[in-house]
């Protein structure tokens, strides 16, 4: 097909005529719940993906003072469950998803609070941009979490959040909540009242067994779905990060492009994604660094960690800095630059782009 035409252009000069034979077939149609593939092309096979939730970006300046003050007014308890705000994209109003695909909100639990046990279906992330003094139990395994944290809540599991001190913390979450009600696989399942385990410990025992690089306890040689490690701390992350970028400057080539480093956190056990549902990254740029101008089918989330920079995305350009998030929907075309040391977390829907063989990259040159 000629790239100058559309899908609009093509159907409109396939149309058959108006008539009144014409009228009574589309009234049969309706009152069968009918719809004809030659008036609805454009919207189910698009020349591209056109997906309906836009860019935007989220102000942490913004967020965390309206998550405080939902602390002031908002119970967290039994029923609501948990104090969690999601981020709703304006383009797919009135649902509070921030992509298609995935979930995002802030939430926040004030000191000496306790968000009560349950367990769901969709699989579940927490990431930590500031704070501290909250430990999540997950399966009864207590796990601390601290800036920079990773935390994995996969689907299936219980899990409750306790925070142990005076002051109040506030993270992010990140779900595959909109992709499994599209799918209608959703389970959700109330736990007991009280957390199943108070301790407090430095690191849990996902941790102990399985933190240590390049080893494998041979009790635990059956590959999991879910990666079994409940925390990926930060300590490790920037390590990694400021090795690769070490390495460049002494010529050996260990970022992913100049001046950008970047990793993958990963199941141990399979080497792949941490979820099956949910890819997460980190990628800390050099001052003064820009990525180039890519296109990914599927959508990503990133939150700043730290510094200042922006992302271009369709040729509009939005400063960042500590805590902002933002979406790149799906084929939206995007880059970012760095004004400062650029730290930035990143979690997308990749794995089932992947998994289905949808997924599809372009690069601008």
């Amino acid at each position: 097909m000629n790239e100058a035409l559309d899908h609009t252009t093509v159907v409109h000069a396939m149309q058959p005529d108006d008539t009144p034979e014409l009228r009574e077939l589309y009234r049969g149609f309706e009152e069968q719940s009918l719809l004809p593939l030659w008036t609805q092309l454009g919207d189910l096979m698009p020349i591209h993906p056109k997906s309906k939730a836009v860019p935007h970006v989220w102000r942490w300046s913004k967020l965390l003072p309206l998550a405080q003050r939902s602390g002031e007014l908002v119970p967290v308890g039994r029923g609501g469950e948990r104090r969690a705000i999601g981020l709703g994209n304006p383009g797919l109003a009135p649902h509070a998803y921030v992509s298609p695909t995935m979930w995002a909100a802030i939430q926040y639990l004030g000191p000496r609070e306790v968000a009560p046990e349950h367990r769901h279906s969709q699989n579940a992330f927490r990431f930590v941009v500031e704070g501290e003094g909250v430990w999540t139990v997950v399966n009864g395994d207590p796990v601390r979490m601290s800036r920079g944290d990773l935390l994995l809540t996969p689907g299936g599991n219980w899990h409750g959040h306790q925070n142990v001190t005076d002051q109040p913390m506030a993270w992010i979450d990140g779900l595959d909540m909109p992709f499994g009600q599209q799918m209608d696989v959703g389970f959700f399942e109330f736990g007991p009242d009280q957390l199943t385990c108070l301790d407090t410990p430095e690191y849990s025992r996902g941790e102990r067994l399985w933190c240590y690089p390049g080893l494998r306890p041979l009790s635990q040689l059956k590959d999991t779905v879910n990666s079994p490690i409940g925390a990926y701390r930060w300590q490790y992350t920037d390590a990694a990060l400021s090795q690769q970028l070490a390495l460049e400057a002494e010529g050996y080539p260990a970022t992913v492009a100049t001046g950008h480093a970047a990793i993958r956190y990963v199941n141990p056990t399979t080497g792949g994604d941490v979820m099956p549902t949910i890819r997460a990254e980190f990628h800390r740029l050099r001052e003064g660094t820009q990525t180039e101008t890519r296109r990914d089918v599927g959508s990503t989330v990133f939150q700043v960690f730290d510094g200042r920079g922006a992302v271009v995305m369709n040729g509009e350009t939005h400063s960042l800095e500590r805590g902002d998030m933002f979406v790149v929907p799906s084929w939206i075309s995007w880059s970012l630059q760095a004004e400062t040391r650029f730290d930035l977390f990143r979690f997308s829907d990749a794995p089932i782009m992947e998994k289905l063989n949808f997924m599809r990259t372009e690069i601008e040159v």
